[in-house]
């Protein structure tokens, strides 16, 4: 799944002031991300902020991104949750004839041992027409897909294409990559040590700070795939102080306030989530990269 490789980005879910969906602008993010030289466009993610959306919202996001991505991308949905057959139920009645994969989350609050997440996916790659990227991300889901789990998904289903590996921890992520077959991906999902599992082996990122500098993150990825170890490396630390400010106070609040500072759309979130400090507020819009 070569289209996989690289630079996925998570797309945000803009609002007006109102809390009303932004069409436009996720026209707006669409296109830039594009022509800043990712990969690919994941939607209704964790950064969507895809918990207080409803589902004619998300229909409306869905029909959104297709027709501003015009083909020109691969494209994957997030389809996961807590409720296996209601997962199971999604992937039978959704039309997916525009999405490459889905990306599915590990179940969240249910705590459920490595045996009943197997047997989650399980469900889901008997079910879903196209091919399944797994989600694990133990900070939000409070439980972790250990890699052995992982790999044996990864053996006995073949739709079962590659994990987004978000735990934050740079020994599983290359335990996984040790161990894992031949073709099966192992795709980032932590901005700040990105390179490091692509240097180890892996296969790229699902980012939160590639669609704010999409430009310089791809690159950064392209160059570590390509074992230009130094240049890589000159990007990432240039990176690095703006990965840590965007997750500062929260995910999608520090990406929607870099993208406020490029007029690109508001920094509205949605409650529970709060907009970053005016602190951190500044600090972001002054944020550059020098010499890229």
């Amino acid at each position: 799944m070569k289209k996989f490789v690289g630079t996925g980005v998570a797309l945000v879910t803009p609002f007006k002031k109102d809390f009303s969906v932004d069409v436009d602008g996720l026209k707006r993010v669409v296109n830039y991300v594009i022509e800043e030289g990712v990969e690919y466009l994941v939607v209704l993610g964790t950064t969507a902020e895809t918990a207080t959306l409803t589902q004619e919202e998300k229909e409306l996001i869905i029909a959104t991104v297709i027709e501003a991505n015009a083909d020109r991308l691969p494209l994957v949905l997030g389809v996961g949750g807590n409720n296996t057959m209601k997962v199971v139920e999604e992937l039978k009645t959704r039309d997916f004839s525009k999405f490459d994969a889905i990306l599915s989350v590990s179940p969240y609050y249910n705590k459920p041992t490595q045996e009943g997440i197997y047997q989650h996916f399980k469900a889901i790659a008997e079910t879903s027409p196209i091919p399944v990227i797994l989600y694990n991300v133990p900070g939000r889901t409070a439980s972790n897909v250990l890699p052995a789990t992982a790999i044996r998904l990864a053996t006995d289903f073949k739709n079962i294409i590659a994990i987004k590996e978000a735990a934050g921890d740079i020994v599983q992520a290359m335990r996984l990559i040790q161990n894992k077959p031949e073709e099966f991906l192992v795709i980032s999902g932590d901005d700040m040590i990105t390179l490091p599992m692509v240097l180890a082996g892996g296969s790229g990122v699902i980012s939160v700070i590639g669609q704010g500098f999409p430009k310089e993150f791809s690159e950064m990825v392209r160059l570590g795939l390509k074992g230009n170890i130094n240049e890589a490396y000159r990007l990432h630390y240039q990176l690095m102080d703006a990965v840590d400010m965007i997750f500062e106070q929260g995910n999608p609040a520090g990406i929607k306030e870099v993208f406020k500072a490029r007029d690109l759309v508001e920094n509205t979130v949605r409650l529970p989530l709060v907009n970053v400090d005016s602190n951190l507020a500044g600090r972001l819009h002054n944020f550059t990269i020098k010499n890229s």
